[in-house]
Formats: C-alpha cells, sequence, structure tokens
C-alpha cells in the first residue's frame, strides 16, 4: 500500500500533496461543471476525472438526458439537470484519517523495524485504550501480540506480503480477524497497517456450535459403548478380547459392534458388525441388531441361517442403513470356526508358527439389501491359535486400497504374541489408529490356547458310538460311569453324570434315528453331555400327565441339570445336550 497516495493526513501531508499538484499544473481548486451546447457533456479540465454515470438515466445524442417519469424537478442552488455527473475530486483529496477514524473496524499504524504506532483510530482506542503515538507495538500493545500478529509484521515488512489470521481471541474478551498489509510511510520508510475486525459474535455462534456437536457426539459415544457388551463372556476352552475406539472429535460416531455369545457345549459365538452410518441413529440401529443377533444365537442356528434373519430384519429397521457383519461359531470338539459373511472383512487366523491365514468365501452383500441366500464356510482354529475379527477403520486408509490395509494387518499379526488385549493393542498401534483416527475400529481377538501340563489334565474328552437298539442303554451308562469316575468327580456329580446320560440316550433311541453317538466332556468348569443322533426333530419339554408312560425324561434332565438344549446338526439330524457346573472340590 502506497501511505502517499492513501494519506492517513499526518502533519504536513496536505501541504506536500497540493504542492505536487501544483507542480503538474493541475488547478488545487475543486472541478466546476462546464455546460456546452449540446448538452450532453461537461468540460474535462486538465488533470480532472472523468464523471461516472447514473444508473437510472442515460445521455441521449440529442438532448440532456432524463429520468424515466420524463421530468426532472430544479437542483439546489437553481443549477438545471445535467445530462452528467460532476467529476469526482483526485483520491489525493480524499481525508483517509477521517475516514478511517469512522471505520467500525480496528485500525492501527506501525512503522519500522520495531513496529513503532504512528496511527490508531477510534474503534483501536474503545476496544483496547489510547495508544501513545511513536511507542513500540511491544511494549503498549499487548493485544497485537494476543493476536499472533507480531511474526506476520515481521513477515509483512520483509516481504511486503499481507497476511491475515482469523477469529483469535484476546484476554479482554473479545475475538478477531486481523490482516496485516504493506504501506510505506512518508519519512518513515516502510510500515504494516493492521485491520481487524470484531468477529466475537460469530465465534460465539461457532463455540456455541461446536459445543453442541461436542455434547450430541459424547451422547452418541456413550450410547455406543452402553449397547456394547461391559463384560466379555469367556468360555472355558478361548480366551478373548476386544477393543472399540471411536472416531476423533471431527468425525461422527459410527455403528461399529461385537460380541460373544455363549451356545452351550462348549460352542461360541463370535459377532462383529459394522452399521455404514454416523451419529446417534447409526448407534441405535447397531443396538438393534446386536440385540437381534443375541436372540437368534439362541435358537443356535448355522451361521448362515443367523444372518438370512439379521438380513430382512435390517431392512425394517431401516431400509437406508446397510451393515456388514460377520458371525462365527466355535466348536471345542471340531476345532474349526464355521462362519457366514455379509459384506465384511474376512478373519484372519495365526497358527502357532507365526503363520496368517486368510478365511475364503462364501461372502455375501450387506444386511438390508435382501434377495441373497447366505452360505457357511469353515477355516480350521486348531489348539494354539488366534483369530482376528475386525471393522474397516482398522485396515482402511484414503487413497489407498483395502485390500492393501488387510495385506498390513496380515503381516502386524503374524509377529503380535501375548494375551489377547496385547495382541488387541499391538494391532492398532502397527496399523497407526490414533485418537485422531477418522474411522471407528472395534477389534475381536479369539485364542485357542495350547495346553499342556497339569492345565491339560482339566479338558478331557470321550465318545461312544451308540450301536444295536436297546441294549445301547446300558452300555452307555456303564461308559459314562466309568469315564466319570476316571475324571474323579463327587458321588454325587457323578450320579447326576450318568442319570442325565440314561435319559439323554434313551430320548435318542426312542425318537431317534441312526447314527448315534454320545460324547462327554470335562473342562476346568463344567460337565457336557452330548448325545447326536440322525433325527432332526428338536425335542421340547412338556408337562406329562399322571397317566402317561414317557415323555419325563427330558423334564428330568432340566432338573438336575445347570442348563440343556438342542440343536439340528449340519449334516443332518440333531444334537441333545445337557452341562453340569463342576463344584469347587471338582475343578482341581
Amino acid at each position: 500500500m502506497n501511505f502517499t497516495r492513501w494519506s492517513a493526513r499526518l502533519p504536513g501531508t496536505q501541504r506536500r500533496a497540493a504542492a505536487r499538484r501544483a507542480d503538474r499544473g493541475i488547478s488545487t481548486a475543486p472541478p466546476r461543471p462546464d455546460r456546452r451546447e449540446d448538452g450532453g457533456r461537461e468540460g474535462r479540465g486538465e488533470g480532472s476525472v472523468p464523471a461516472a454515470r447514473g444508473d437510472t438515466a442515460e445521455a441521449d445524442p440529442a438532448g440532456p438526458a432524463r429520468a424515466d417519469t420524463g421530468h426532472e424537478g430544479p437542483r439546489p442552488g437553481g443549477e438545471r439537470p445535467s445530462g452528467r455527473l460532476p467529476a469526482a475530486p483526485p483520491v489525493e483529496d480524499f481525508p483517509i484519517a477521517e475516514i478511517l477514524g469512522r471505520l467500525p473496524a480496528l485500525v492501527a499504524v506501525a512503522y519500522g523495524a520495531e513496529h513503532r504506532i504512528a496511527y490508531v483510530n477510534d474503534a483501536y482506542t474503545t476496544a483496547f485504550g489510547p495508544r501513545p503515538i511513536g511507542s513500540r507495538a511491544a511494549d503498549t500493545c499487548p493485544e497485537l501480540a494476543e493476536l499472533g500478529l507480531p511474526p506476520l509484521m515481521d513477515q509483512v515488512l520483509r516481504g511486503g506480503t499481507s497476511r491475515t489470521v482469523k477469529s483469535r481471541k484476546v484476554a479482554a474478551g473479545g475475538s478477531y480477524t486481523a490482516t496485516c498489509l504493506p504501506m510505506e510511510i512518508p519519512g518513515a520508510g516502510g510500515g504494516v497497517l493492521v485491520f481487524a475486525t470484531d468477529v466475537t459474535g460469530h465465534a460465539e455462534s461457532a463455540d456455541r456450535l461446536r459445543a453442541s456437536e461436542r455434547r450430541q457426539r459424547e451422547m452418541a459415544v456413550t450410547l455406543q459403548r452402553s449397547l456394547l457388551p461391559q463384560e466379555l463372556e469367556q468360555p472355558d476352552d478361548l480366551r478373548i478380547a476386544a477393543t472399540y475406539q471411536p472416531g476423533s472429535e471431527d468425525a461422527a460416531v459410527g455403528g461399529d459392534w461385537y460380541d460373544v455369545i455363549t451356545l452351550g457345549a462348549g460352542r461360541t459365538a463370535l459377532v462383529i458388525g459394522d452399521v455404514m452410518g454416523r451419529g446417534v441413529r447409526a448407534a441405535a440401529v447397531m443396538g438393534q441388531l446386536r440385540t437381534a443377533v443375541r436372540a437368534y444365537a439362541r435358537l443356535d442356528l448355522p451361521p448362515h441361517e443367523v444372518l438370512q434373519l439379521l438380513d430382512g430384519l435390517a431392512a425394517e429397521i431401516d431400509a437406508s442403513q446397510i451393515a456388514t457383519c460377520v458371525y462365527a461359531v466355535h466348536d471345542p470338539n471340531e476345532g474349526r470356526l464355521v462362519y457366514a459373511s455379509a459384506g465384511h472383512l474376512p478373519i484372519l487366523v495365526r497358527d502357532e508358527d507365526g503363520t496368517v491365514r486368510r478365511a475364503a468365501d462364501p461372502t455375501g452383500p450387506p444386511l438390508g439389501t435382501g434377495g441373497w441366500l447366505h452360505s457357511s464356510g469353515s477355516i480350521a482354529l486348531p489348539p494354539g491359535s488366534s483369530a482376528v475379527l475386525y471393522t474397516d477403520g482398522l485396515v482402511e486408509r484414503r487413497g489407498e486400497d483395502i485390500d492393501e490395509g488387510v495385506a498390513s494387518l496380515e503381516r502386524a499379526l503374524s509377529g503380535a504374541d501375548g494375551t489377547p488385549q496385547v495382541v488387541c493393542d499391538r494391532l492398532i498401534r502397527s496399523q497407526g489408529v490414533t485418537a485422531d483416527h477418522d474411522d471407528d475400529v472395534a477389534v475381536l481377538v479369539v485364542q485357542h490356547p495350547s495346553r499342556t501340563g497339569p492345565s491339560a489334565e482339566l479338558f478331557h474328552n470321550a465318545a461312544l458310538d451308540l450301536l444295536g437298539g436297546t441294549e445301547a442303554a446300558p452300555r452307555a451308562r456303564a461308559f459314562a460311569s466309568g469315564v466319570m469316575a476316571s475324571w474323579r468327580f463327587s458321588p454325587e456329580l457323578h450320579d447326576l453324570g450318568v442319570l442325565a446320560t440314561s435319559e439323554l440316550v434313551a430320548n435318542s433311541l426312542q425318537h431317534g434315528t441312526p447314527p448315534m453317538r454320545l460324547r462327554l466332556r470335562r473342562t476346568d468348569r463344567r460337565l457336557i453331555i452330548e448325545v447326536t443322533d440322525g433325527d432332526d426333530h428338536l425335542p421340547r419339554r412338556r408337562r406329562a400327565e399322571t397317566e402317561d408312560e414317557a415323555g419325563r425324561g427330558i423334564s428330568i434332565v432340566a432338573t438336575i441339570a445347570s442348563s440343556w438344549g438342542s440343536r439340528r446338526t449340519p449334516g443332518g439330524g440333531k444334537a441333545v445336550w445337557c452341562e453340569f457346573a463342576l463344584p469347587t472340590r471338582d475343578r482341581a
């Protein structure tokens, strides 16, 4: 900015401006209109500025311009209307100091390397008080330092380029947006003009908006965390840990969730999913889906049938919300994960030697799309191995293919050992997930420990094929009695176990079809008795009448056992089971 052209009317500037005009032969008197005979133009003196045209009147070549009404009244002083506006005065004659003084914005002028004050307007004085002319800004203008302007003023003075800071607060309580402009000051060399606008109202509105968004985010995070499991179930045969981390404050909370559900007979369901949305609505949909998964899991259905039910439910909850999900079931007798996926990322399994395997298809479309028949697959989970289920926030990065993120997670998992919680933390760190991450992250780590020594002695399996007819019942009772005696159960638990075995086998012999099999399993916390056969009709508990000769077996089992249940097996047929919690004396 040229301070000579845009003078602040400091002492002596008027005289110098008048002298320059006299040297150029320009009259110092204001220009006068000069009427010509054609009535359409004014005379132009030397050095005058061309007059501007009016917006509502246009010059007529044949005569003076007229307004739309066709009549112009007399002007003050008796002048006749003219077709042109009077010429504007030269820019040098504008009283800039007076204009700056009346601006509502704060204006200060500093000069020299020490930024000495040359001028402050009335608005600046009203906001921060008077500032002595000639004083150093660092000594008398602390507000400039609060706005962070001294470094910018140095840059403007050196480089001649304007600099701006937006919405900075000062100790007095206001917020200002300030711009530093380069300028020349006669007799002082380079200077800086500081132009500050009071944006306190806007800043307070922005603060209120941010506070509202922060409250909404906190509410969504609270809802999200309250809908997740407060404490994970820990099955006998598995060790499990999970981590949920919401996105940064700039990212709305999503609908990531996980769950662990014990199904009975030593089997465990593992679930992880992600609702494609943000905020409270996504968290609410997530809560409904998680509740539905737990309800469907109690039916002990195959994984693909659970997802089939969820697919229809998701469309009913909200057709605009789409969710991905993996539902997997671990059976300790099989040593495998049977799973089904609805558009979710693949399960990763790390073997004891560090080799990482990726669960293959089947993978169907996300929940809520409809029209798809899901199917189940399986992947081995032998002792010593770990499985990782996760959401896309862990591996998805902008500008990077998601397969690269999954490959990076595989490399990190191959070297991750320790407890499940340690593995969770290591995977999150390895993928660069911090508090500033732009998406929610959920990770579920499942370990099937390899037991040796005294720990292994607490886990036993025994099985017997039930061949023949009714004579299979006494063989089954004798087999169960001998096995439980070798496991050194108390007499009371031994007798209850033999009774439950007798009733389940008798029920299978009467209502089932071959092949039939009895399986006994002991863990560190419970005794599990299971009988399978080839008939898929599931038994149900009913009240037997006094004259009925049958129908009491399941009622007896339900009465003496801690829990019981039944399910259809994948190859056709069913399994009926019951559990007994081991007394403390029988756990050692």
